[in-house]
């Protein structure tokens, strides 16, 4: 190792700056020189220094991943939508061409990690702040917990294998470099134990995150849907699971609202059917909700374009309803290839551009949907089909049944196709079932033709690879296959 510590520098703010800039990421940090800088003193000083870095966790919801990369990742790449705007990095992804110099890829695993990071300075040095009321301090990991799971279960799902970062390092220097080695240059850990650290961390947030009602932080019933969630997505899901926690959110108070279109209408803000949801707070804000303005408006080409598909998966079942509420069509000045600049369709779920437009990260249908599916896949599908026409009841459509466990996974795949339109879940969707390849490599234009890149989509397609700027920076990583 002594030949490695040779010509070492690591970035100084990731370890040794004790205000919030040193949450850098240190999955980005990339050896330079010798020159190591040590921090002294506490890295939370007290309570209110440990309420800063809470803040630092939920700005994290105003970023370019959860205000834009987050719902493009779910829907842009399926056949809900196409890229929309001029981006030759969004094109890669939408045509399933992507390279592993794609910048939106690095981005977005630097802002997950450092994401990450944040959740671990506080899951790390909570102790540290003696003024800190101990019901506060409880709190506070149950929130950093869930919020790191999140934000992993968002990894995993992306990349299969990644890193597992639970230490914040904060010290550097030539006597410890072989400890924390592993942090700053970490390997990627199979999928396996990937999600057992998101459970880990879900089973701690059901024990000590804030109760349900408190909709815009992460809280118990939040805690109890990602685990419904991560348990249908992990290899060999296991459903009992899925049905277990699915059920202790729907008896946990949630209701759908009557209404769909107030789920969005941001005058219904932590309503009855929200689980949790990052709260867009205006300009200046920790959140300032900038991500409508990216998918929303007619002042230039905006991103995840409606598609011709998605719009006749609506017209065919007569969804009046969920349609008004998912698009909106206006004229513009620009061409495009897919519609007509006359009467030219917007995602319009976020629709609020005054920087406190609020998203679901989940919410009590697409739970309700999930439990449909784990009864599906145990041969329940009476109880399955209950379940869905409960959702399809709302905005007026009839009831559907299923001749067999194939027929009711695809009814229950199409109604979250229409139910979570733009909500970021149908590529991950897609994945989970095992449908991608399938239903992807069939879409078409508005002329009933095979999109010339839908064949493009295969088995290694599925998983994006590794940024190779991360690979640059750190050796141990290795690349996924076929890139």
């Amino acid at each position: 190792m002594k030949n490695t510590i040779k010509n070492i520098t690591l970035i100084i703010s990731a370890f040794a700056v004790l205000s919030l800039s040193s949450c850098s990421n240190y999955l980005d940090t990339e050896p330079i020189t010798e020159t190591t800088v040590e921090s002294t003193g506490k890295v939370i000083a007290n309570a209110a220094e440990a309420e800063s870095r809470m803040t630092s966790v939920y700005a994290s919801f105003g970023g370019e991943y959860w205000q834009l990369d987050y719902f493009f990742n779910g829907d842009a790449q399926t056949d809900n939508s196409y890229a929309g705007s001029d981006n030759t990095q969004n094109f890669q992804q939408d045509e399933y061409r992507i390279l592993s110099t794609n910048t939106n890829v690095s981005r977005d695993w630097g802002y997950i990690y450092d994401n990450i990071n944040k959740c671990n300075f506080i899951l790390n040095y909570i102790d540290e702040p003696k003024d800190l009321p101990a019901a506060r301090k409880e709190e506070m990991i149950g929130e950093a917990s869930l919020i790191r799971a999140l934000n992993l279960f968002h990894a995993v799902q992306l990349w299969g294998d990644v890193p597992v970062a639970t230490k914040a390092v904060v010290n550097v220097n030539q006597a410890n470099f072989d400890e924390v080695y592993p942090q700053l240059y970490p390997t990627r850990k199979p999928k396996a134990e990937v999600y057992a650290a998101i459970i880990a961390d879900c089973e701690t947030a059901i024990q000590k995150a804030p109760a349900s009602t408190f909709k815009f932080r992460a809280n118990k019933g939040a805690a109890n849907a990602l685990l419904a969630k991560v348990y249908a997505t992990k290899d060999n899901p296991d459903w009992a699971k899925v049905k277990q926690y699915s059920d202790a959110v729907i008896a946990g108070g949630y209701t759908l609202l009557t209404n769909y279109d107030n789920l969005f209408d941001t005058a219904h803000e932590g309503n009855a059917e929200s689980i949790w949801e990052a709260n867009g707070e205006g300009w200046g804000s920790p959140i300032g909700a900038w991500g409508t303005s990216m998918f929303y408006g007619t002042d230039w080409k905006k991103f995840m374009t409606p598609s011709n598909d998605l719009i006749q998966t609506f017209t065919n079942e007569g969804d009046v309803v969920r349609e008004k509420s998912s698009i909106i069509r206006k004229e513009v000045s620009w061409t495009d290839n897919y519609w007509a600049s006359s009467n030219y369709p917007f995602a319009y779920k976020m629709r609020i551009t005054d920087g406190k437009q609020n998203f679901y990260l989940l919410r009590l249908a697409d739970i309700i949907l999930l439990k449909a599916e784990a009864m599906a896949q145990t041969e329940d599908l009476t109880g399955a089909m209950t379940l869905v026409n409960q959702i399809r009841a709302r905005v007026g459509l009839g009831k559907v049944s299923a001749v067999n466990k194939e027929n009711a996974l695809d009814l229950i795949l199409k109604e979250r196709k229409m139910e979570l339109a733009f909500e970021g879940h149908r590529w991950f969707d897609l994945k989970r079932t095992g449908k991608a390849i399938e239903i992807l490599s069939k879409q078409k234009d508005g002329k009933g033709v095979i999109l010339p890149y839908a064949g493009n989509l295969n088995q290694n397609r599925l998983l994006w690879p590794i940024p190779q700027t991360k690979k640059d920076a750190n050796p141990n990583l290795t690349q996924n296959p076929g890139y």
